[in-house]
């Protein structure tokens, strides 16, 4: 197990590693077409692995619907899309609210003629405890967000899917998911859960030419993850365990979005991707 007590930072050392953080942010436009037609919802799409899942979606040619449940979020991203040349709108959306999940596909439809692409994003840990200390409370709320909306947002997507003659669902999990991070034990668990919900979904569908598949990232500089990533102390704690050592780039994790989506994969389904630095393969 990984011991985050061992990793996250102490509050004295609090030096912003800058070239890491940089280097996580920066863009690079993509020239290919392979997603041309296609619609696409990202949820949690604003910031981070999200947004960087929906340009790389967008700059492959696909319309895209991105979503956060900040309206001033929702409104900067669109915006920092459209003038990079991409046809998207913006939703504001907790996912745990029916009506804001069903808006996302409305407004797919409405705005872009259908739907092809769900890549379910969102993602809460709202508390940090060893897991049997950890409040029922908070142990609801990440299984509601992290697993239970999952399953409800693909539920949703189905029939659109169904329409369009095929499509593809990605769940977005974790390298906890393979190895539990002491003290985010729920949290692991919940993404743990993701990887059989890939492979369960994936075996239903897989008739209705819908291909289901998983990508679970390594410790990927966001804010999500500042408390690792954002001191000297904590980062070289947890670079320790991974072999490139260096964190990744939200762009690296839209990558293998954008292949599996694509006719690239078209053979599979029911798979994970690990796009970790070398991490799982030393687990």
């Amino acid at each position: 197990m990984i011991n985050l007590k061992k990793i996250l930072p102490s509050a004295g050392a609090m030096n912003v590693m800058s070239q890491s953080l940089a280097s996580a942010t920066s863009s690079k436009k993509y020239h290919s077409s392979r997603l041309k037609g296609k619609v696409a919802v990202v949820t949690a799409s604003t910031d981070g692995i999200g947004f960087a899942i929906a340009k790389r979606l967008g700059d492959e040619g696909a319309s895209v619907v991105i979503s956060s449940r900040k309206e001033e979020n929702v409104k900067k991203a669109t915006e920092s899309l459209r003038k990079d040349g991409i046809a998207v709108e913006g939703v504001v959306c907790h996912v745990g609210n029916k009506d804001q999940r069903k808006l996302l596909f409305d407004t797919a439809k409405t705005k872009f003629g259908g739907l092809d692409i769900l890549v379910s994003n969102a993602a809460v840990n709202p508390a940090v405890s060893p897991i049997l200390e950890t409040d029922e409370k908070v142990w609801d709320k990440i299984f509601e967000i992290n697993v239970k909306c999952s399953w409800l947002l693909a539920k949703e997507a189905y029939p659109e899917l169904v329409k369009r003659g095929g499509g593809n669902i990605v769940f977005i999990s974790s390298i906890a998911g393979y190895q539990p991070m002491e003290p985010l034990g729920t949290y692991s668990v919940s993404k743990t859960v993701l990887l059989g919900l890939t492979k369960t979904i994936a075996s239903e569908i897989v008739h209705d030419n819908i291909r289901v598949n998983c990508v679970a990232p390594g410790i990927v500089a966001t804010k999500f993850a500042s408390a690792i990533t954002s001191s000297e102390a904590g980062a070289e704690r947890s670079l320790s365990i991974v072999p490139m050592k260096r964190f990744g780039k939200p762009e690296e994790i839209a990558g293998a979005v954008a292949f599996l989506v694509s006719d690239d994969a078209s053979y599979v389904t029911g798979e994970t991707i690990v796009v970790a630095g070398g991490a799982y393969a030393h687990l």
